[in-house]
């Protein structure tokens, strides 16, 4: 019967269309045989509540929508003998319709439009979506000039297959970028650190030259009196100079010293990041399907929201029958332990949701753990993406839904205090808003730790094949001992993905204006360009996702490998070589990973041989 509802469609008398009906205690016309009556007519379906996201008019089930134009009273008397589709309230005869003064109160409003029935929903909806230009106008009312919008749209109609063309470009980008972006992440990583250094030395030379601080300084402003001012106040009290001027250049600068030590001081550690990248995309050329991972979720996704809304509107229909005692008709609301179903329903929104982003990380990861610990490589399974996933679905259901479920528990009180955070806005004083957004702030941040913690213990388990806990405390402390080397890769690989992201964006975006100049028929090319770029940016967000999670998996695979092995015989490395060429130079430079000398020449030589 509820299902029936969001189907069929009901009356405002609470009466199901196209059924029998059981009568309504206390509501007339309740119980009626619709089984003739199978379409939801609105006498008035152009008065919409924009704020309550309604139509605001009576409902009626009738058997059949008004094939044209309806202008008098007389036409709906004419329809309803015709046609046996009675358009006012069921207790008007059809044949009285012109006469009976209940007319302008229970019969739709003149003129009644040509209407067309939904498919499968059942709804009369009229054909002419013109009288839907007061909603429009509301919806886009952030818009001061009409032909400006209209403009854009026509652009965007225009360009349709140029934007399609362009989207599938950005694909395309994304997916070779995955591949080839061990051999221009060098390059990344040194521009990166070219760039500290020369703005380093700019600011020294900055520092250093008074007269070029000084003219600096008053080119900043636009007065005329300024170089006086200045003289004087450095005249009357010096250190007031001191204070605004060159104390904090002398603290920007040793900030930049500092940082231009730890370029010196981590550039080995930077070299680990590259060859990490270098084995990510060897990865990528074994394990192909890897690429398929962001359509697989998003399927998945895309199916699971599918449901969650269907679900959602089954819900709304799910209440008891209310009178409305303002107007007398019938209004299903939720009552007792329905009503806090659908919170209960958006909690399981958020954590399936996870759910699904957790399943992928996991099959990442499995996939990426068969690739490292194999040390043949021609002897990988057939299917590796194939066997995560049994593995996962076989025995790791339940540590991914745990570490899903402890997101879902870190972000809902984030999504509480933001919703709070909009209701008060303008109401609650400065303290409490700052109290909010910095409690907003530190959820998020917890947040994104957990995620990464979550990703990593995902790699133990696949590692291990250990519980959630056991996992997440393994790869805790695995980081802990990294700690610099999971800082250099995090900054310096964010850094380089992000530059992969701007280079597909900036590659998409030259390719549109090239091909959005060649229209002649529009002027307007701008947001067609803006719609490519922010798909662009997605995709390659989507993509570079996946290539962050095998660089990470990869760095933990390697940081047991070390820890566990020594390259002697019977606890060899399980390492690609160049990853064990980098092992070797920190070996001579730091020594962190604990080989003798001649255990060294051993490896290098069984590299070079």
């Amino acid at each position: 019967m509820r299902a029936a509802r969001l189907v069929f469609g009901y009356d405002s008398y609470g009466n199901t269309c196209g059924q029998r009906n059981e009568p309504i205690e206390g509501v007339r016309l309740s119980g009626l045989d619709h089984t003739d009556r199978k379409f939801v007519f609105f006498l008035d379906p152009c008065n919409i509540d924009i704020i309550q996201r309604k139509i605001k008019s009576m409902a009626l089930c009738v058997s059949q929508c008004p094939t044209e134009e309806l202008a008098t009273y007389y036409d709906l008397k004419k329809f309803a003998m015709i046609n046996g589709s009675e358009l006012c309230s069921y207790e008007l005869p059809g044949h009285k319709y012109p006469s009976l003064p209940e007319r302008f109160e229970k019969c739709p409003k003149l003129p009644v439009p040509q209407s067309k029935a939904l498919p499968v929903f059942n709804r009369c909806t009229p054909v002419d979506i013109s009288c839907y230009a007061k909603f429009a106008e509301a919806v886009v009312t952030f818009v001061s000039d009409n032909s400006m919008l209209n403009r854009l749209i026509a652009g965007v109609a225009a360009s349709k297959e140029i934007i399609v063309g362009l989207c599938l470009l950005a694909l395309v980008l994304s997916m070779i970028l995955m591949v080839i972006i061990r051999y221009i992440s060098a390059v990344l990583v040194w521009i990166l650190t070219g760039l500290v250094v020369l703005g380093s030395l700019g600011k020294s030379a900055f520092c250093a030259f008074p007269k070029l601080r000084m003219a600096f300084i008053l080119s900043s402003f636009a007065h005329p009196n300024l170089e006086c001012r200045i003289e004087l106040e450095y005249e009357r009290d010096p250190s007031w100079c001191f204070c605004c001027v060159m104390l904090p250049i002398s603290i920007f600068l040793l900030l930049q010293g500092i940082l231009l030590l730890l370029m010196l001081f981590m550039r080995k550690r930077v070299a680990l990041t590259i060859a990490l990248f270098h084995v990510a995309g060897k990865v990528f050329i074994h394990l192909p399907l890897l690429a398929l991972q962001p359509f697989c979720t998003f399927l998945a996704l895309s199916l699971f929201w599918v449901y969650w809304i269907m679900v959602l509107l089954f819900l709304g229909t799910s209440g008891n029958p209310e009178k409305n005692e303002d107007t007398g008709l019938v209004e299903f609301r939720l009552t007792g332990a329905l009503q806090y179903m659908t919170w209960y329903h958006a909690v399981g929104l958020i954590w399936i949701s996870e759910f699904i982003l957790a399943c992928q990380q996991m099959t990442v990861a499995g996939a990426v753990v068969t690739y490292y610990f194999t040390r043949d490589k021609n002897k990988l399974p057939m299917t590796p993406i194939l066997s995560s996933v049994l593995r996962l679905v076989r025995y790791h259901l339940g540590t991914v839904a745990k570490g899903s479920f402890i997101i879902t528990l870190v972000k809902i009180p984030r999504l509480i205090l933001m919703y709070i955070h909009n209701q008060l806005k303008g109401k609650e004083n400065a303290c409490a808003r700052c109290m909010l957004k910095a409690c907003i702030c530190c959820l998020w941040c917890l947040e994104k730790c957990l995620n990464y913690l979550n990703q990593n213990a995902y790699a133990a388990t696949a590692i291990n094949s250990t519980s959630f806990c056991t996992s997440a405390r393994d790869a805790f402390m695995i980081l802990v001992e990294n700690a610099l080397r999971v800082a250099t890769i995090n900054t310096v690989g964010d850094f380089v993905l992000f530059l992969g992201k701007i280079l597909i964006v900036a590659c998409t975006a030259i390719t549109g204006v090239l091909a959005l100049n060649y229209q002649r028929d529009y002027t307007e090319w701008v947001l067609p360009l803006i719609i490519v770029c922010l798909f662009a940016f997605l995709v390659a967000h989507c993509f570079l996702s996946i290539f962050e999670i095998v660089v990470d998996v990869l760095f933990l695979c390697f940081a047991i490998d070390t820890k566990y092995n020594n390259g002697t015989h019977g606890r060899e490395f399980y390492m690609d070589k160049a990853l064990m060429v980098n092992c070797m130079k920190m070996v001579f430079w730091w020594k962190e990973c604990g080989i003798e000398f001649a255990i060294v020449m051993k490896v290098a030589e069984v590299i070079c041989y």
